[in-house]
C-alpha cells in the first residue's frame, strides 16, 4: 500500500489535513506529523524559543492532542516511513526529507500583507519564514499548490509562484461559511473583536489604542474579545481588563461560531475576516475589505478536501513529476450563489 504523509501545523491546518486524508485513508496508508524544521531552526525550536510558532507551544500541544484524540497514525518528522506523496500546510520551511518527493502544498487561509520584512526577505534572499505567511508558496519546490480562489491564484502568481503549479480547489474550513450559522455559542448580537499575534511575531501593535477604538465602536453593546492562540494571553487579558473592563474575553472556542452570532466584527489581520465578510457582518479591519472580497475562498459546499485529495491522486499516479498537464485536469469547482459577496 502506498504511503502518504500529512505535515500539520496549527489546529486549523491540522484539521484541514485530516479532512483531506479522510478521502484517502481507505486506499492508502496515511501518516501525520506536527510541523518540524531542520538544522538551526530545529535546535532553536527544541530550546523553546519558537513556541510562538507552529514549531512549538500551544500550536504543537493542540496538534499532538488532536492526532491522539482522533487515533491517527503519527510518524514524527516523517522519519519512520518512505512516502510516495506528501501534503504540507506550509513551505516557509521546506524540510530536507521531503525534497525530491511529490509534494502538494495546501493554503491555510489569509496571507499577511507584503510589508517591510517581506520586501527585505525578497531583496536579500533571507529565509522565507521571517516574512511569515506573506511568503507562502514562494519556494516553488512543491508539485502543486492548492489555493482558495481564483483571486488568490492571481495573487500568488503575481508574487512569483509558477502558474503551472497553482490549482484552485478551495480550502477546507473556509469553503462552506454559511454552515457556521448552525452553532451553540450562547451569545448573540455582540461586538466581536478577533485579535492577531502581531507583537508575538515582532510586528507593531498599539494594542491600547486598538482596544479603546473597539470600545468606541461597541457604543455600550456587549463587547467580546477572542484572542489568537499565539498571543501572550495574560498580558492581553490584563490590557483588556484595564481599558475595556466590561468586555468578555475568550482564549479558546470556535471563533467562526462567535462571528456568526455577532452583529459587528472587528479584526486586525485574521483569516476570520473572511467569515465576517461572507456572512454580511458589519466589519472593521486592518485589512482592505475590497481586496478580501476579491480573494474570498470559493464556496463549494464543503467539498474542497475531496477536490484536494483527488488532485493528490493525480500527482501520486503521474508517471513523472510534471504538473503542467496535471493542472489542466484539476476541476475548478463552480462557486455557488452564496459566494457572490
Amino acid at each position: 500500500m502506498k504511503k502518504i504523509l500529512f505535515i500539520c501545523g496549527s489546529l486549523n491546518q491540522t484539521t484541514q489535513m485530516h479532512q483531506i486524508a479522510q478521502h484517502l485513508m481507505d486506499r492508502y496508508d496515511c501518516y501525520f506529523t506536527p510541523y518540524y524544521a531542520d538544522g538551526v531552526e530545529n535546535l532553536v525550536a527544541k530550546m523553546g524559543w519558537l513556541d510562538f510558532t507552529v514549531l512549538g507551544g500551544r500550536h504543537r500541544r493542540e496538534t499532538d492532542d488532536y492526532l491522539q484524540r482522533n487515533r491517527l497514525q503519527v510518524d514524527l518528522r516523517g522519519e519512520e516511513q518512505e512516502y510516495d506523496l506528501i501534503f504540507t500546510c506550509s513551505d516557509l520551511i521546506y524540510q530536507k526529507n521531503i525534497r525530491n518527493k511529490r509534494v502538494i502544498l495546501v493554503q491555510e487561509g489569509i496571507t499577511e500583507p507584503e510589508g517591510f520584512v517581506y520586501k527585505l526577505v525578497r531583496w536579500l534572499g533571507l529565509p522565507r519564514y521571517l516574512a511569515n505567511t506573506a511568503a507562502n508558496g514562494l519556494s516553488n519546490a512543491y508539485d502543486l499548490f492548492c489555493v482558495a480562489s481564483e483571486g488568490y491564484a492571481e495573487h500568488f502568481i503575481r508574487k512569483g509562484v509558477k502558474p503551472e503549479k497553482v490549482a484552485v480547489t478551495g480550502i477546507p474550513n473556509f469553503d462552506h461559511i454559511t454552515h457556521f450559522r448552525e452553532n451553540d455559542f450562547p451569545m448573540h448580537d455582540h461586538v466581536l473583536v478577533v485579535t492577531s499575534p502581531l507583537r508575538e511575531t515582532f510586528r507593531l501593535d498599539d494594542r491600547v489604542s486598538f482596544i479603546k477604538r473597539c470600545v468606541e465602536i461597541a457604543r455600550g453593546r456587549d463587547l467580546v474579545f477572542k484572542l489568537h492562540p499565539l498571543e501572550n494571553a495574560p498580558r492581553a487579558i490584563r490590557e483588556i481588563s484595564q481599558h475595556a473592563p466590561e468586555a468578555t474575553t475568550f482564549t479558546h472556542g470556535n471563533v467562526s461560531h462567535m462571528i456568526a452570532n455577532a452583529a459587528v466584527v472587528i479584526t486586525q489581520q485574521s483569516t476570520s475576516t473572511f467569515v465576517a465578510v461572507a456572512l454580511g457582518k458589519e466589519v472593521y479591519s486592518y485589512l482592505k475589505l475590497a481586496e478580501l472580497r476579491r480573494l474570498m475562498p470559493i464556496q463549494n459546499g464543503g467539498t474542497s478536501a475531496a477536490q484536494i485529495a483527488t488532485t493528490g491522486l493525480r500527482i501520486l499516479n503521474a508517471p513523472e513529476r510534471s504538473t503542467s498537464r496535471l493542472r489542466e485536469k484539476v476541476n475548478r469547482p463552480q462557486a455557488l450563489p452564496e459566494n457572490r459577496y
